[in-house]
């Protein structure tokens, strides 16, 4: 898709691309094919996107797919893509967020990155086969990351759900308007945990509490973060005497690492 070509539908929509948004249209015809490559969509596939804006993957997505499910925010573009594809897909106009998704096989999208962890999280709470999706370069890189400065609180969570491999970098300059940064395609697919927790909730305030303190050693983090875990910061002295790890960082352990920290805090709780 040419510049002037998304230009042009821009202007007879009377659309300004909202920062607000994320509103960064792919316009890389090469990389859209690579990502439908990746998706491996067949005739029996029912297929979600989120805020596919100006089509630019939803017109192969529907060439290949039982059914497209497209949700899409913005009302204007809601305008275009009924235009464009009519009957050919569902179109939801909402916020991808606030609403529940219909039965889906696999998601293709180039994501609103102002939405990525929350809508990522939502994924991973349904059944589905595997997503393709596109995020910032950096963001991506911390849902993949095992270890060093880009692991981190969603690189454990993501780790938790489901299984991530980054497929592509992309170039900022296959976006319209262009922004800042490069973007990644991953494939994330769910899983159930290939650890188990005494207590989910417990496990994930653990995960945030310590990496909202990472240069601590982990009795530290644990003792700046009391509230989350007991009554009074002696109660949780006494708990932290017993865990292990307690002198290492957070950026030092695994997530089943931290999984046996929170279960030793279930245990005393």
């Amino acid at each position: 898709m040419r510049i002037d070509d998304v230009k042009d539908i821009l202007k007879t929509y009377n659309i300004r691309p909202s920062k607000r948004l994320s509103q960064h249209f792919l316009i890389d015809e090469h990389i859209a094919y690579k990502i439908i490559e990746h998706g491996n969509i067949d005739k029996e596939d029912v297929v979600l996107e989120v805020g596919p804006g100006l089509g630019i993957l939803t017109k192969h997505i529907v060439k290949k797919a039982k059914r497209v499910i497209a949700v899409e925010q913005d009302k204007k573009f809601c305008s275009y893509l009924a235009n464009e594809f009519g009957d050919e897909i569902e179109l939801i106009n909402a916020d991808a967020l606030k609403i529940n998704f219909p039965y889906f096989d696999k998601i293709i999208s180039n994501l609103p990155y102002k939405i990525s962890s929350p809508i990522t999280f939502k994924f991973l709470a349904h059944d589905f086969q595997y997503a393709i999706l596109m995020y910032q370069k950096e963001f991506a890189d911390r849902m993949v990351a095992k270890k060093g400065k880009e692991y981190s609180r969603l690189s454990v969570n993501v780790y938790y759900r489901g299984e991530c491999e980054r497929l592509e970098y992309v170039p900022k300059t296959a976006f319209y308007p262009q922004p800042k940064i490069d973007s990644a395609v991953v494939k994330l697919t769910p899983r159930e945990p290939i650890f188990k927790v005494k207590d989910e909730a417990l496990f994930f305030k653990v995960v945030e509490t310590l990496f909202s303190h990472r240069r601590k050693k982990i009795q530290n983090s644990l003792l700046m973060g009391w509230k989350n875990f007991a009554e009074d910061k002696e109660a949780m002295k006494s708990i932290v005497q017993h865990i292990p790890y307690k002198d290492k960082r957070v950026e030092e352990l695994s997530p089943e690492e931290i999984g046996i920290i929170a279960d030793e805090i279930y245990r005393d709780l």
